[in-house]
């Protein structure tokens, strides 16, 4: 179900279903649903019984949560604090800013316009506490507005749900007919605490009325919102080529992620053409950076490829792929290190022959040696490798095994005297076997082991040569003998 844009009818029953233990239980459910009777937690079979026309869809509670951690952020226009509150709501700290809206009252309305501008439906209200503010938007008055003096006022008439408690607790209280926050607020303070003095937050109801009546702090801890690492060049006239623009804007970006100790990844570049077009050019690097002459060397031969049209009045370069970077010393004399010019030429290369043009070899989870090795583009991002091998392996491992003709066979052992790449070599020394076994899950059946051999000729090559297969071992006939490398 779409929530914004195309939202059902108020007077049409509808939930959302997620799965339970016997089956789909409501998640939540619209006003129409609960007017007749249908609320969280009760099975939709059972509901469907009450509600014939009940319509029923599934719930996302990933993407809900999603979109109410980006719906925190963009409720700072009103106020620079704000959390999540649960999976259902936003608490906002508005102290000190509601006047320059007219008030709180004013703010309230401000808020409800534009939330409803952006297809949402809100209950708002403003309190001094948390747990008040809490209570007073899903059970008081429409947009309430509590002020200090009125919390213990405001909420003795609130149902005892507005307490934030679990649903054992909300029983509990129930049968011992405490069905209003004033009914707890009546009972003896020590009976509460002998009652509850070791349940916890959620199951504590004189805590939790401790904090909805600020006796009890409960501040806002609001997340950061990431930086975004942006510079633009506004232009006074439409120009056909962003190109000299370039050096500044990657200078003013470094500068500004140096300043807050980042290093990018990433480039994207944008340039806005006066008929309305965008254009965008993006570039990466295989490691951290923030040299602007590095930068600004990717988007050589990139930027004459956009169409100037009739000419660009706006230019903004902005950082991805945004990480902590430090400034290290590499080597003792203060020399650079040799890897740093190797990953801007990698950069460079993929810049100018695309990112899938140059790659990296990669270890993989497989003790068969031509699978124990792939290649991944150089400029992806690092993933968790397998672990070396622990036995020596060759510098140069052949794509494909070559086979070898026995001149000499030895019963143990490599073969004395072969012939391969039609030369005649003669075993001078060897070490080995390291046998190896077909990963059966993998193979066809019918797949030998192998047998490895380090040996090295009379002219001091040294390869790297398995036997395949074994006598008698009912997968074939004779073994067969492969060069698969050479070693340094």
């Amino acid at each position: 179900m779409d929530r914004q844009g195309n939202a059902p009818p108020d007077d049409i029953p509808l939930v959302l279903a997620r799965e339970g233990h016997h089956g789909p239980v409501i998640h939540a459910a619209n006003r129409a649903a609960r007017q007749n009777g249908i609320n969280a937690g009760a099975r939709v079979v059972d509901m469907r019984a009450i509600c014939p026309e009940l319509q029923v869809e599934f719930a996302d509670p990933a993407g809900d949560r999603a979109a109410l951690d980006r719906l925190v952020i963009w409720a700072r226009r009103w106020c620079p604090w704000s959390v999540r509150d649960g999976e259902n709501g936003v608490i906002l700290d508005t102290t000190g800013s509601d006047h320059l809206l007219g008030g709180e009252a004013a703010m309230l309305v401000e808020m409800e316009t534009q939330l409803s501008l952006l297809g949402l439906s809100a209950q708002l209200a403003v309190a001094p506490t948390w747990g008040a503010a809490w209570a007073l938007a899903r059970f008081g008055p429409v947009r309430s507005v509590c002020g200090p003096d009125e919390v213990a006022i405001n909420l003795g008439a609130l149902p005892v749900t507005g307490l934030r408690l679990d649903a054992e607790t909300m029983l509990l209280l129930r049968r011992l007919g405490l069905k209003t926050i004033g009914a707890v607020m009546d009972v003896p303070r020590l009976s509460l605490t002998r009652r509850f003095v070791k349940a916890k937050l959620a199951a504590n109801p004189l805590m939790r009325l401790d904090q909805a009546l600020g006796k009890q702090p409960e501040p806002v801890a609001s997340v950061d919102a990431k930086p975004r690492f942006r510079v633009q060049s506004r232009l006074a006239e439409p120009i056909f080529d962003p190109t000299p623009y370039l050096p500044e804007l990657c200078e003013n970006l470094c500068e500004t992620l140096k300043q807050a100790g980042q290093g990018c990844r990433r480039l994207h570049l944008t340039v806005y053409r006066t008929d309305g077009d965008v254009s965008h050019v993006d570039v990466a690097t295989s490691a951290s950076t923030r040299d602007p002459a590095h930068l600004h060397a990717l988007f050589r031969d990139k930027v004459a490829r956009i169409n100037p049209g009739f000419g660009f009045d706006l230019i903004t370069l902005e950082a991805g792929g945004v990480e902590e970077m430090q400034e290290a010393q590499h080597r003792m004399d203060g020399s650079a290190d040799d890897d740093l010019h190797l990953t801007r030429l990698v950069d460079r290369l993929s810049a100018k022959f695309g990112p899938r043009s140059v790659t990296r070899p990669m270890l993989r989870e497989s003790h068969i040696p031509e699978r124990a090795e792939g290649h991944v583009a150089a400029l992806a991002a690092l993933a968790e490798t397998a672990v070396a091998p622990a036995r020596e392996r060759p510098l140069r491992l052949l794509e494909h095994p070559e086979e070898v003709r026995v001149l000499y066979a030895v019963p143990e052992g490599p073969p004395a005297q072969f012939v391969w790449r039609r030369q005649t070599h003669r075993v001078a020394r060897y070490s080995g076997p390291e046998r190896i076994a077909p990963e059966w899950w993998k193979d066809r059946p019918g797949t030998r082991l192998r047998d490895y051999f380090k040996v090295e000729d009379h002219a001091g090559l040294r390869i790297w040569l398995y036997r395949e297969g074994l006598h008698e071992d009912g997968r074939g006939g004779d073994p067969r003998w492969f060069v698969h490398g050479c070693f340094a």
